[in-house]
């Protein structure tokens, strides 16, 4: 638990360094005629991810640890803050905290709540073995 405890830490030590950068980023692109727009939904952004840092911990004091999965999904979140920084890197000032990605992750979620509605209501009106339903193919 204290290593989970550190990571969830770790990672939201990582996510205040990209506000960082990405203040930075922003005055560059500011000084060079660039424009804002939906600044006013930015802090309910980083509150839910606050959020989740913290459901995070609240979770994991109610699961046992399963090495397996554990150590398997350390080794995926490493890789993916790595890709994370290569991204910011990579583009360099052009880098901010993109409005772009909340928008794709709408959309994604919508499907993937009327999917899980979907499910439920079927698991709910029949009992039946698990069915696979997916919005994607139907």
């Amino acid at each position: 638990m204290t290593l989970y405890i550190v990571l969830i830490v770790a990672v939201g030590l990582e996510r205040v360094a990209e506000l960082v950068v990405s203040k930075r980023n922003l005055a560059w692109a500011m000084a060079r005629g660039g424009r804002e727009y939906g600044f006013g939904h930015y802090p309910f952004m980083i509150v839910l991810h606050t959020g989740l840092l913290a459901a995070c911990l609240v979770e994991a004091a109610h699961r046992p640890f399963i090495p397996a999965l554990g150590w398997s999904m350390l080794a995926a979140a490493v890789l993916a803050q790595a890709l994370r920084w290569w991204c910011i890197t990579v583009l360099g000032p052009r880098w901010n905290t993109a409005l772009a990605f909340t928008v794709i992750n709408a959309g994604l979620l919508s499907v993937r709540i009327r999917t899980e509605n979907a499910a439920l209501a079927h698991a709910l009106a029949e009992p039946s073995p698990p069915v696979e339903i997916d919005e994607w193919t139907t």
